[in-house]
């Protein structure tokens, strides 16, 4: 018998491939043009993504995938040049959507280590 798929998990499947597509396709377009609101709608699909999609025994893998994903975003590609601002603009949308779930993320592990 296949396993029934929540409402709410589908939902925050498409959250995370929207939000990680959108945050490649407008690092490229980035490069040429500034995209408004474009870190409110990456922020809220993150959100979306830490408070449908993320389990508790998944809360440290991501918290130190977002670490890492930071310390690489402050790095610029210099041996690249051409390419390199959308490189950079790329992977800062990817931060900056992996902050939003990272919060939900890291809020949940305060509240839960609180109760104990």
């Amino acid at each position: 018998m296949a396993k029934k798929i929540d409402g709410l998990k589908i939902v925050g499947r498409w959250a995370f491939i929207i939000g990680l597509a959108l945050a490649v396709i407008a690092g490229l377009i980035q490069g040429i043009y500034e995209i408004p609101s474009l870190i409110l709608i990456l922020v809220i699909l993150g959100l979306i993504v830490g408070f449908l999609n993320i389990e508790d025994k998944d809360t440290v893998k991501l918290l130190v995938a977002i670490i890492a994903l930071m310390g690489v975003g402050g790095l610029t590609i210099s041996a690249i040049p051409v390419i390199n601002p959308y490189l950079e603009a790329m992977l800062t949308n990817i931060v900056i959507f992996a902050s939003g779930a990272g919060l939900v993320i890291a809020i949940k592990a305060v509240i839960e280590t609180t109760r104990k």
